[in-house]
């Protein structure tokens, strides 16, 4: 009986086999996605190998997840850090330059929630691990540390790789050799202006900061009222 009402379905096989397929492979690029957060260098190459049909299914996750992860969902709350909130001041002077917002530790990670949002926080990560870096005083932890910033943001297939040049890569990893506190400052540079040029304008237009604008003001004008 059981065989019988499998061979009056054995026409469906071929589609269940591909409708199975591809569920599988983008059940995948949801995984790697959320659990790694590769480079877009990275996933491209992942995606050139599915299927047409895969890849559109996946396009349009992507629009879904995009429109949600980018909506203004930032508040005083998540900028807090420790007991200190970022003020209106704070804020409104980020928009005098990238320095400035970088600068400020409550800019920092507004920045980096941003681009975390945009998933391109490889960016934020490696020019503080080179911000950190500089700072290294001991010299025995100096190859230790360089070989670690490179594996992670800078050689070939890299789990958070930057968008640097051939030539910017191909030096950095001379200087590796002969280490020093100053062997990732093209690289670190190349990404500075990457992020000041395209990362920063988002940011200021983004709804995310405007809502942080907008609350501030908001908890400045209650708390005149009150006075």
């Amino acid at each position: 009986m059981m065989s019988r009402r499998l061979g009056d379905k054995s026409s469906l096989l071929p589609h269940c086999k591909h409708t199975l397929l591809i569920s599988v492979q983008l059940l995948h690029i949801y995984l790697f996605c959320y659990r790694f957060l590769p480079s877009t260098a990275t996933m491209c190459k992942g995606l050139a190998l599915l299927p047409t049909t895969c890849l559109e299914r996946a396009k349009e996750l992507k629009a879904k997840l995009g429109s949600f992860l980018q909506k203004p969902d930032w508040s005083l709350a998540s900028c807090k850090i420790g007991k200190t909130r970022p003020t209106l001041e704070q804020c409104m002077r980020w928009k005098e330059s990238f320095e400035k917002l970088l600068s400020n530790k409550h800019g920092l990670m507004a920045f980096t929630s941003f681009l975390v949002s945009e998933f391109s926080e490889e960016n934020i990560a490696f020019y503080v691990a080179c911000e950190d870096f500089r700072s290294t005083k001991s010299a025995a932890k100096l190859a230790a540390k360089a070989q670690r910033i490179y594996d992670e943001f800078i050689c070939t297939d890299a789990p958070r790789e930057v968008n640097i040049d051939h030539e910017t890569r191909d030096i950095t990893r001379a200087n590796l050799k002969d280490p020093s506190t100053s062997c990732f400052d093209m690289a670190q540079h190349r990404i500075y202006l990457l992020m000041a040029k395209d990362c920063y304008p988002r940011f200021l237009r983004s709804p995310a900061y405007k809502d942080l604008i907008s609350q501030l003001r908001a908890k400045c004008t209650s708390i005149s009222k009150k006075a």
